[in-house]
């Protein structure tokens, strides 16, 4: 059985959708050929990184980059974890189902933190929801 091509696309490609990648090897890695990309490229985020390290998943083999450069991967499914990449679909990825499943910007929410810990907790939250959403549905986003 071949694996569904997945394609997580966020804004910039450095947060939620790395997150999402990473739970998608790590979880169902047997079944889903993961990929993520943004609509620009803004580098990986050090605090996505380390959050997803506390969680055992070491992300630091990804990196950042632009949906175009996936153009010759065949994707089955396109999932969208922002709003603003949900909008603004490359048209390329027209070809694969198209599902949005938004999830909160962890850097935008950090930015009113009054500590470093007190930043990392939005990050922590937006990472285990981005999980919960891995581990129980994505599979059944797949194959409908």
């Amino acid at each position: 059985m071949s694996k569904s091509k997945v394609l997580f696309l966020c804004t910039g490609n450095s947060c939620r959708s790395q997150m999402a990648e990473g739970w998608a090897r790590h979880l169902h890695g047997d079944r889903i050929e993961a990929y993520s990309a943004g609509i620009e490229a803004h580098g990986m985020n050090p605090n996505a990184i380390k959050v997803m390290a506390e969680a055992g998943v070491d992300i630091t083999g990804q990196s950042s980059k632009l949906a175009s450069t996936l153009e010759d991967v065949p994707l089955d499914v396109v999932i969208t974890v922002c709003g603003h990449a949900d909008e603004n679909c490359p048209a390329f990825l027209g070809k694969a189902r198209v599902v949005h499943v938004g999830f909160d910007d962890p850097p935008k929410l950090a930015k009113t933190a009054a500590t470093e810990e007190e930043a990392l907790d939005h990050y922590r939250r937006v990472r285990d929801e981005i999980r919960k959403f891995i581990a129980n549905d994505l599979l059944d986003v797949i194959s409908n």
